[in-house]
This record gives C-alpha cells, sequence and structure tokens, in this order.
C-alpha cells in the first residue's frame, strides 16, 4: 500500500467516526429539544385559555413566556441542524459554532419576549388593577402545568446526567459547552419556578382578594426570566469567543497518549470547541526520533488516528513535532 493510499484511507475512517459522533450527540441534544417543545406547546395553548378565561395578568405573563419558549425551541433545532453542515472552504473547521448562536439569539429572545414584556404587563396591571374571574380555573391550570414541565425538565436532565461527573447542576451550567442543552434547562428552570411563583401570587389575589397581588407576580416573574437569560448570555457569550475543552478531557487525552506512545511527550495542547466538536493544537516531542521524515510522518498520522479513535469528538488535529525548551536552550549555547 502506497503512503497516499494509506492517508486516504485514515482520513476515510476519521470522517466515518466524526459522522457517526455527531449523529448519536445531536440526537441526544434533539431529543431534549422536543421534549421541551412538545411540553411548551401543550401547556401554552393551556395558559392562553385560562388567562383569557380568568384575567389573571400572572397567567398572561405565563402564557407569553410559554409561546416564547415554543420558539426558542425551533430556533435551537434550527441551529443544530445548520451545525451538522459539513466544513467547506470558507468555513474549514466546519459550523460547529453556529449553535451558539442561535442559543445567544434563544437568549436575547427569553430577556425581551418572555422577561421584559412580563415586567411591562404587570406594572401596566399594577398601576390599573382588574380583579380576578375565576381563579380556581387560573390555580388549576398552573398546577397541572407545573406538573408537565417537571416531566420536562426530568427529560433534560436525563440528558445531561452522563456529563455532569459528580459536579452540580450550577458548575455543569457553568462549564458546559453544550449551548443546546444549557438553554433548554435553564429555560425548563425558569418555566417551573415561573409557574410556581404565577401560583403562589394568584392564590395570595383569591385569598386577600388583592389584584395588586397579580400583578406583582407577573413583574416578579419578569423578573427571573431576565436573571436566567442573562446567565445564559454570558455563558453563551464566552462560547462564542472560544472555549477550551474542559480540564477532563486534557487529563484523560494526556494520559491516553503517554499510555499507548511511550516514546511521544506532549509539550504543549492547546483544545477549542465548535459546537460538539473539538479541534486540537498538539506540539510533542519524540524521545526516539524516527529515522527518515517518511517514518516521522508515518509516527503523527498514527498517533493522529489513535486519538480520534479514543475522542471521536475530536474533529481537526494540528500536529507539530518540536524539541524541549531545555534542548532548545542547549542548541543556543552549542552555537554560541
Amino acid at each position: 500500500m502506497s503512503i497516499s493510499d494509506w492517508l486516504r484511507l485514515n482520513r476515510c475512517r476519521d470522517v466515518i467516526q466524526i459522522f457517526i459522533f455527531a449523529e448519536i450527540s445531536m440526537a441526544a441534544g434533539s431529543k431534549a429539544v422536543l421534549y421541551a417543545l412538545a411540553a411548551n406547546a401543550g401547556i401554552a395553548l393551556t395558559k392562553t385559555f385560562a388567562a383569557v378565561f380568568t384575567g389573571s395578568t400572572s397567567m398572561t405573563a405565563e402564557a407569553i413566556h410559554s409561546f416564547a419558549d415554543c420558539g426558542n425551541q425551533i430556533l435551537l433545532l434550527v441551529g443544530m441542524r445548520a451545525a451538522r453542515r459539513p466544513a467547506s472552504a470558507l468555513h474549514p473547521l466546519g459550523y460547529g459554532k453556529v449553535s451558539y448562536f442561535w442559543s445567544f439569539l434563544v437568549a436575547l429572545l427569553l430577556f425581551t419576549v418572555g422577561g421584559l414584556f412580563s415586567v411591562y404587563e404587570g406594572s401596566h396591571k399594577l398601576l390599573r388593577p382588574e380583579p380576578l374571574q375565576h381563579p380556581w380555573v387560573a390555580i388549576g391550570v398552573l398546577a397541572a402545568g407545573a406538573i408537565l414541565e417537571s416531566f420536562s425538565l426530568y427529560g433534560a436532565l436525563s440528558e445531561i446526567r452522563s456529563t455532569l461527573r459528580k459536579r452540580s447542576l450550577y458548575r455543569w451550567f457553568r462549564e458546559t459547552r453544550q449551548s443546546e442543552l444549557m438553554v433548554v434547562v435553564g429555560e425548563d428552570i425558569a418555566a417551573l419556578l415561573g409557574l410556581v411563583i404565577a401560583l403562589v401570587f394568584v392564590a395570595l389575589a383569591l385569598f386577600t382578594r388583592n389584584p395588586i397581588f397579580d400583578a406583582v407576580g407577573s413583574i416578579v416573574i419578569g423578573i427571573l426570566l431576565i436573571a436566567i437569560a442573562t446567565m445564559m448570555a454570558v455563558e453563551i457569550k464566552s462560547l462564542i469567543i472560544g472555549e477550551s475543552a474542559d480540564e477532563d478531557f486534557r487529563e484523560r487525552l494526556v494520559a491516553f497518549v503517554a499510555k499507548k506512545y511511550p516514546q511521544v511527550e506532549i509539550l504543549n495542547l492547546i483544545t477549542q470547541h465548535y459546537g460538539k466538536d473539538i479541534v486540537l493544537a498538539v506540539k510533542a516531542r519524540f524521545r526516539r526520533w524516527p529515522k527518515t521524515s517518511l517514518a516521522l510522518v508515518e509516527a503523527i498520522n498514527a498517533v493522529e488516528l489513535s486519538i480520534r479513535g479514543e475522542f471521536p469528538e475530536v474533529r481537526v488535529i494540528f500536529f507539530e513535532p518540536d524539541i524541549s525548551s531545555e534542548q532548545k536552550s542547549r542548541h543556543k549555547a552549542g552555537k554560541r
């Protein structure tokens, strides 16, 4: 087999591994988004009926929030589909980061359509309070919505359970590189807390016969949505700028190379996430250098192939053979 044939065979295998990993990861992410979309569609219609029937401001805020969530989940699905496009001459590292753009857009919509509008609606009713009509209908719908939203949140948490690795949910939120799952979990938590808040304030309005509590509930829900949307936007902004793979991945990669190729010492390792894909830049030295340039190329290709086999999320590898800083210093001193 010629060198060119061998290299082509390696590239074919790499493409197959990347394709399989992308399909599995995308399917898992899409599943969580579809769970949330189905739950929010049903909840939004129920809340709308209850808002019209009862005249509750808190219920209106919740209905708007649910419809906004439905639109957000559709945008996430669009972004996940766009991220699957193959690399091109214009985008040689692929379209993985496009999912970050759509996730950021979702955070903006949650901030404006969900948060600011709820605050505006509550402020408006606070100045012109109106009595609730059929408040028990609102309470029943909110309680049912909380149950349905709990199932949606459970589905999203089930998708991320394997990636938690004994971390708290907050720490996972801060460290995850999967923006679509971050958004789904954040929205589900906001929706569930919003339902509980609406339920409490509608109940207060009912038992005190003071409609101001209903208006205050809408404002509190809006502030909650603004806070969670801001947290998501900050995290996604960092992903758009470019974040490295987490420390666990780096440690596993270095340990794998050291165990399988003891003659290779990694001098420097740079990683960056492109959506679910990871781009690697490796600078390494050989403790025992191959005797010919062809042997060096084959050794580097073997290391790259093994890395892709063990870590299918790695899409692109830049491997630079080098010498250590001490060897460079000795070489410079020898020239003097």
